[in-house]
């Protein structure tokens, strides 16, 4: 009984500064800086499009600027992955792969802020900046003979057995062949943060991204090679604020 007596008033007192910290947490909802990390889905790349992370600091009650740098994998849209009778995957026809490094400034406009403790708020961003396209050589494994294989850049001239193509070469291979190109890209967006508490924030972002490079890019050289590029997208993101 005496150890209950004293290890009960302990049990309140912390469950009292934990529910004032959330409590404080909750009142003094705004913030100055904010770090986001996200995943991206767009209708250029594939099962997960690439990497953004973003840096905000507040203008006003309503306004933040903020310096962003996307990572992302673009593809043709008419790319199509076939399986070979191993059941490895590659894409047939596709002799490069363009990777893009976009570092961007941007403004966001809070249209609708939320309650402290519940809620969405929306809010609409804009951001442009410059396009640095890494051009990376598409290796493929490519049967010569019944024993016999090679890993090199597909070429629409030479591979043109596609049961000989027995899947893709390694990963990053050819790397160090790479082209580069220089372009610009924009986007517009919406976004819906679901964060409860002003130390952390969880959210989606909804958007259309522009962008443009000084020559084509060949990643299927048969058919109708683009310089400019445009995607719907939708990034998850998380990051805490200060």
């Amino acid at each position: 009984m005496n150890k209950l007596k004293f290890i009960l008033p302990l049990l309140i007192l912390s469950f009292s500064i934990e529910s004032f910290a959330q409590r404080e947490d909750v009142g003094n909802y705004e913030y100055d800086k904010e770090y986001m990390f996200g995943v991206n889905k767009n209708t250029n790349g594939g099962l997960i499009g690439g990497f953004v992370f973003k840096a905000g600091t507040r203008i006003d009650d309503t306004q933040f600027s903020f310096w962003a740098l996307e990572f992302s994998n673009v593809k043709n849209p008419k790319e199509t992955r076939y399986t070979t009778a191993l059941g490895n995957s590659y894409i047939f026809g596709k002799s490069n792969y363009l990777y893009s490094i976009r570092p961007q400034y941007g403004r966001e406009i809070i249209l609708f802020k939320k309650a402290p403790n519940q809620g969405v708020q929306v809010s609409a961003l804009a951001a442009v900046g410059p396009s640095f396209g890494l051009i990376a050589p598409y290796y493929i494994e490519y049967a010569i003979n019944r024993v016999e294989t090679v890993n090199e850049q597909y070429n629409s001239e030479t591979h043109q057995v596609p049961s000989y193509i027995i899947g893709t070469g390694h990963l990053f291979e050819g790397l160090g062949q790479s082209e580069f190109a220089i372009g610009g890209n924009l986007k517009a967006a919406l976004n819906f943060e679901f964060g409860v508490f002003r130390s952390n924030a969880t959210g989606l972002e909804l958007g259309y991204m522009l962008e443009g490079f000084t020559k084509k890019i060949p990643l299927i050289p048969t058919t109708e090679n683009r310089q400019l590029f445009q995607s719907v997208y939708f990034t998850f993101f998380y990051g805490f604020r200060q």
